[in-house]
């Protein structure tokens, strides 16, 4: 059952580092590809795999094709068993980056979020490579006003949330206010219109292999204020608190207070850091759409017949107790990437959620080193490093006979799919993939040269 309630996929082999709203600069772009031979399930499959990424002034696209064969050279068929596998071979098309006035993005989404993030926070609207999804983000800033806009997915009902916004004392003919005329103050509904995003009871029907929902508060609805004020402390340092309140319609409410620091320090290190206290009520859960939310949904132990989902889960929270958050994102010499982050409830000696990662792989070095990992419901020190149905590790080392050439040996204990037998997936299962692989890169730069 722990596998139903806690998976935390974060794919960096194809999304990269977007926690910093990395792409390809403007007339310039990364073209990606090679060939391995993957172990999945202790079965052997070649394996193709082609990523380009292409940036035209503020546009930008994604692509992102991978094949897997078996040893009779049948394509897997997890690959292409959905027509949306089909459409994420565009794994996105972009027009400007997060926090800019305008941000629209087209496909696989990996790190959404909404304001400060207590109701979203790094939505992912793909965490199986097997069933990827077409969503989209769109946010226009007005500078006195402006919104953010998160949809999930274009081929069936799920997750949407808009977030409105002011900046109250922007607004009138007098100059800026110092320091507090960037106060923002904003308003967030979101919901999840999926028919499994409210079941509480249900029995799962083995002769036909279908589950009967027996009870269900129907679509999740959640709705949030929030204020922020953005202090610009040098021209490379902003520090920013907020308070936040949230309620989930139908069950419990919370409240979160913390402090946000950017710093750019001349493109020598970017960090973004995080430190939130989290006050949470009965049937309540901050982030309630997060990077797990896709799997949490609902799940279905067809072994047993047992299921999970989020909104039973949140029935059943009772004295959930208060906590911290925090987290932090580095960036060195624009090379070196290094991303943590940790949660504990005060009351819950279960509730430990790390995620690490990091990317040394310098643009000119000969060598790649590339790591994700995340383990969920981390009960002490020991429980930290064990791969088990509550982790998730991906990782990549390689050497560069070649400048574009790299030779490399990809490790992931991840999840796949299982589906009904009307191919709707119900649940996941852990899986184990090893590839030795042969890769080609190549960055390329197709605008005018700017003069010295």
């Amino acid at each position: 059952m722990k596998k139903l309630l806690l998976i935390f996929l974060v794919l960096l082999s194809q999304i990269g580092f977007s926690q910093f709203g990395y792409f390809p600069n403007p007339n310039q772009g990364d073209i990606a590809g090679g060939l391995g031979l993957t172990w999945i399930d202790n079965q052997p499959h070649y394996t193709f795999h082609f990523r380009p990424e292409i940036a035209f002034a503020n546009f930008g696209v994604g692509i992102d094709l991978n094949l897997e064969f078996d040893t009779q050279g049948n394509l897997r068929k997890e690959n292409f068993n959905e027509f949306s596998d089909y459409l994420s071979i565009i794994r996105y098309v972009r027009y400007g980056q997060k926090h800019e006035e305008t941000y629209v993005r087209l496909g696989a989404l990996d790190y959404a979020s909404l304001g400060h993030g207590s109701i979203m926070y790094m939505y992912n609207n793909s965490p199986s490579y097997d069933t990827r999804k077409i969503g989209l983000e769109f946010d226009l800033d007005f500078d006195k006003i402006g919104f953010e806009t998160v949809y999930g997915n274009f081929g069936q009902s799920g997750v949407a949330g808009i977030r409105g916004f002011v900046r109250p004392l922007k607004w009138g003919e007098s100059a800026p206010i110092p320091i507090i005329s960037n106060l923002e103050v904003g308003a967030t509904f979101a919901t999840d219109f999926n028919k499994y995003a409210g079941v509480i009871e249900g029995t799962y029907i083995d002769s036909t292999n279908t589950f009967q929902i027996e009870k269900d508060k129907g679509a999740t609805k959640i709705i949030g204020l929030d204020v922020g004020l953005p202090i610009s402390l040098s021209s490379f340092v902003t520090l920013t608190p907020y308070f936040d309140f949230v309620k989930i319609i139908n069950f419990g409410s919370g409240t979160a207070a913390g402090l946000m620091l950017d710093l750019n320090g001349f493109g020598l290190v970017t960090v973004r850091a995080k430190l939130e206290r989290r006050w949470n009520g009965d049937n309540y859960l901050p982030s309630y759409f997060n990077s797990m939310y896709e799997i949490q949904r609902f799940a279905l132990d067809t072994a047993n017949g047992s299921f999970y989902s989020k909104a039973a889960g949140l029935n059943a929270f009772k004295d959930v107790g208060n906590g911290f958050y925090g987290e932090i994102l580095v960036r060195l010499l624009n090379t070196f990437d290094i991303i943590g982050s940790y949660q504990r409830l005060d009351k819950n000696p279960k509730s430990g959620l790390l995620h690490l990662a990091a990317d040394i792989s310098p643009k000119e070095g000969s060598y790649v080193a590339r790591v994700g990992y995340d383990k969920i419901d981390i009960q002490g020190e020991k429980d930290l490093f064990t791969l088990d149905d509550r982790s998730y590790l991906y990782a990549e080392a390689g050497y560069k006979p070649y400048v574009y050439l790299l030779v490399s040996l990809v490790y992931q204990w991840t999840f796949s799919p299982i589906r009904d037998a009307d191919s709707k997936v119900i649940d996941y299962k852990p899986q184990k993939k090893i590839e030795p692989r042969v890769s080609f890169m190549y960055p390329f730069d197709f605008g005018p040269k700017q003069p010295r």
